[in-house]
């Protein structure tokens, strides 16, 4: 079994997502990000694999999103140089 525990906390998932722990209670709160609620105080848990689908979600609908919205430079002005793709 990998080093990865199966499910995360909020405070997991806002680590990886490098976010705060309340964007990602309002991602759950709101049915964008799948998660359980368990134990008598309602603890959150997003599981390891649901976030990784999460995250390729948003990477397909970030290009979407930028075939949709070409990016255009102003007028007079120079392109910024680009990060290395690498």
């Amino acid at each position: 079994m990998s080093g990865t525990p199966r499910f995360l906390t909020l405070a997991d998932v806002a680590e990886v997502l490098n976010t705060s722990s309340a964007q990602v209670y309002a991602l759950v709160r709101r049915g964008e990000l799948p998660a359980i609620k368990i134990g008598g105080r309602g603890q959150w848990r997003v599981e390891s694999s649901v976030l990784e689908k999460f995250i390729d979600d948003m990477y397909s609908q970030t290009k979407a999103f930028v075939a949709d919205h070409p990016f255009v430079e102003a007028e007079g002005t120079t392109p910024a140089a680009t990060p290395d793709a690498s």
